[in-house]
């Protein structure tokens, strides 16, 4: 089967041919339909060689959905044909935060060697992606792959980063998205469908701006030196109950801090590198600053029922397999607007 794969440090990741994977007892295969995009595979393909985590030749592709190929010896629930969407932080399934449908927080992952699709095990940019688990898949349930592979981390990380804030987003309260790419424009939807608060959404470029307000944000913001009064004007001074840094590069984290309100909750979503100094005095009274990490397994779920209402929907473009170094070389340079996904079979 084809598959991309970065396969030398440094290097662009390639599209070759490797051995069609089998299930094994319990495993599952699917015929990959769609496989996202995102900044994480850039942030790994950008890492140096010392202390690189992962075996290469790796298969990139966190984001995954397909139809059932084949089933493992053991495999109940399933029936090929089925269409899924992949749950990808893959935990020991028996751990307490496991147990809770937390597997993104497994206890034992690291002690026992287990990664993610994509992220130090074979990915969903192939043309067939094998799952150690059917309890890692969900139905798709009528969803299209194209539309729904996104939300299995674009849709799912935001809207986990934001379900910790609801209590503090109530009528006439202000949540700061800054970042409105991928999982950026996600967030202000989820918030829309979720919150009555104000949304302000923050930026470097003009066309992501735009995409912001289309998606629902009340204001749109240039992402500069000057972001931060701007926000604090339009919350009269008082900053906001919420800010979700989908960048996490030093000044938006900087920006973040800038504008949170007293009691405010500072989430830091993006993998810029970028930290928030916290201290007495550093930050307004009580501010809480997050770093969270994708979402649980119910949560997937409850993301994509939110897809099926027509509350969240993923601006994409596609790619076929053969393109999908294109399409990271269009991410790379800030040119995707919205999620772009790969086609392995189309």
């Amino acid at each position: 089967m084809k598959a991309l794969q970065y396969r030398t440090i440094g290097a662009p990741p390639e599209v070759v041919t490797v051995p069609d994977p089998e299930p094994g007892p319990g495993q599952v295969l699917l015929k990959v339909t769609a496989a996202g995009v995102c900044h994480s595979d850039i942030a790994v393909m950008g890492w140096p060689a010392e202390g690189f985590p992962y075996e290469l030749p790796l298969t990139l592709g966190h984001e995954g959905v397909g139809t059932v190929a084949a089933l493992g010896a053991g495999v109940t629930g399933l029936a090929e044909g089925d269409a899924v969407a992949v749950y990808g932080p893959w935990g020991c399934g028996t751990c307490a935060k496991c147990a809770e449908g937390k597997e993104n927080y497994c206890l034992r992952a690291d002690e026992l060697g287990i990664r993610p699709p994509g992220l130090g095990r074979p990915g969903s940019m192939a043309e067939y992606l094998l799952i150690d688990d059917p309890r890692h898949l969900v139905p798709l349930d009528g969803l299209d792959p194209v539309a729904a592979v996104p939300l299995t981390d674009a849709g799912l990380t935001p809207y986990h980063a934001i379900k910790r804030s609801l209590p503090k987003l109530v009528p006439g309260s202000t949540a700061v998205v800054i970042g409105t790419g991928g999982l950026g424009h996600v967030a202000i939807q989820l918030l829309r469908a979720l919150t009555s608060a104000r949304v302000v959404a923050l930026d470097v470029s003009e066309e992501k701006l735009r995409l912001a307000r289309e998606v629902g944000a009340h204001e749109a913001v240039l992402s500069d030196a000057k972001a931060a009064d701007a926000v604090r004007e339009i919350t009269g001074g008082l900053g906001a109950e919420a800010v979700f840094d989908f960048v996490g590069v030093a000044p938006t984290v900087r920006t973040a801090g800038a504008v949170a309100a007293v009691e405010g909750d500072v989430t830091l979503v993006g993998i810029g590198g970028g930290s928030l100094p916290v201290g007495f005095g550093m930050l307004p009274f009580e501010v809480s600053v997050n770093a969270p990490y994708w979402g649980s397994r119910s949560e997937l779920i409850e993301v994509l029922n939110l897809a099926r209402s027509g509350a969240v929907s993923v601006h994409t473009e596609t790619y076929s397999l053969d393109d999908a170094p294109l399409a990271y070389e269009r991410l790379h340079e800030g040119k995707v607007n919205g999620r772009a996904v790969i086609l392995p079979h189309g």
